[in-house]
């Protein structure tokens, strides 16, 4: 795979809030959840109760990304697709000093 098909992939990214978790059940999750390859970026928050999962929807299925998560209680609150570039770019630390990051 080229480097710009790699920046241009897209990938799916769940804003989620949880009716059942805490941050010991967020720690195992997040630790599962990120072991697969699939899974670009994942956070569960156990005290605030939301978190959000970045993931290649073309390999993985949300209802099989979800289906881990089930005893958590998700409820999906936000959606949007975004490539890799955008992930990357988001993810860089003077995005987040000044401000610019959009995720």
């Amino acid at each position: 795979m080229t480097t710009e098909r790699v920046f241009n992939k897209r990938l799916t990214r769940l804003d989620l809030k949880f009716g059942d978790i805490n941050w010991e059940k967020a720690t195992i999750k997040q630790y599962e959840l990120g072991k697969d390859e699939r899974v670009w970026r994942v956070f569960l928050n156990g005290y605030a109760k939301n978190g959000f999962v970045v993931f290649d929807e073309e390999l993985l299925p949300r209802e099989e990304l979800l289906k881990p998560l089930k005893e958590l209680k998700p409820e999906i609150v936000a959606e949007k697709t975004l490539t890799v570039q955008e992930l990357i770019e988001d993810s860089m630390s003077w995005n987040r000093i000044f401000g610019k990051g959009k995720t």
